[in-house]
């Protein structure tokens, strides 16, 4: 018999760490599904080696229910997608600024969904619920795209975007390209304050147990091979363990704010 299995990227980052992954039999795990926070496509692609399991990205909040999108187990699924809107779901991207316009085809904005698994509002704050749904829709919060097909692909929390020198730079876009480094087990991108840049980017990096020696400069020298140069990490912090939540949810927000109590002091 085979099981599904939910879990988010942290669990999945610490079974394809394991090193006694080898003594257990995981022939009944058919199926996994990814959710929480955005899993990288090197995760997916090594739990998937390891295990022969299929792993699938799916997206959600709590204000829904909490899924809105996933990539179809049994069909196409797209690396770094979200997927397709569940059944009985709509969604669209409109314009960051009037909320309204909807986005060209693979052109960002904010993801808003409408379907019966939509709250009907926050409990006694009539204020927030007010900014949250509009005219029957959710609006998440989240930046994405929708390429030609249909599939979503989210691309940042709008409170997450860093703005150094004009630019806006998605954390994420950084995130992937730390995970294809061999020696990183897990790691978060914040925008941290910057005197001259307005922010800078800064990496929080967790290394794998049997890693060599890594250095600060050498990541930041592996980005600026394959990142444009205003994304690149101007500095990374190394970390024995990061801030998670209740569910494995790495807390970008916990980080932002130990660096401006730096600032503060």
């Amino acid at each position: 018999m085979t099981h599904p299995f939910p879990g988010t990227p942290t669990i999945y980052v610490a079974v394809n760490n394991s090193k006694n992954l080898s003594n257990y039999n995981l022939s009944s795990i058919h199926t996994c599904i990814s959710g929480s926070s955005p899993l990288s496509i090197e995760v997916k692609n090594q739990f998937e080696s390891l295990t022969g399991a299929k792993l699938v990205d799916a997206y959600g909040l709590s204000e829904a229910s909490p899924v809105t999108h996933s990539n179809p187990v049994e069909g196409v699924q797209k690396p770094g997608s979200m997927g397709l809107p569940i059944s009985g779901t709509d969604c669209k991207i409109v314009d960051l600024v009037d909320g309204v316009t909807e986005m060209k085809t693979n052109e960002p904005g904010e993801l808003i969904v409408k379907g019966p698994q939509v709250m009907l509002g926050y409990w006694n704050r009539e204020e927030e619920t007010k900014i949250a749904l509009r005219d029957g829709w959710l609006y998440t919060g989240d930046i994405a795209y929708m390429d030609e097909d249909g599939y979503c692909f989210i691309v940042s929390r709008k409170k997450d975007v860093i703005i150094a020198s004009g630019y806006n730079i998605y954390p994420r876009e950084v995130e992937e390209i730390l995970y294809e480094h061999p020696s990183v087990q897990e790691t978060v991108v914040c925008g941290v304050p910057d005197s001259y840049r307005g922010e800078t980017v800064k990496a929080f990096v967790l290394l794998t147990e049997d890693s060599v020696q890594v250095t600060e400069q050498e990541l930041i020298s592996f980005c600026r091979e394959r990142l444009a140069h205003f994304k690149v990490p101007t500095s990374v912090e190394f970390r024995e363990v990061l801030p998670k939540s209740t569910v494995g949810k790495i807390l970008r927000r916990k980080l932002i704010e130990e660096e401006l109590a730096k600032l503060n002091k």
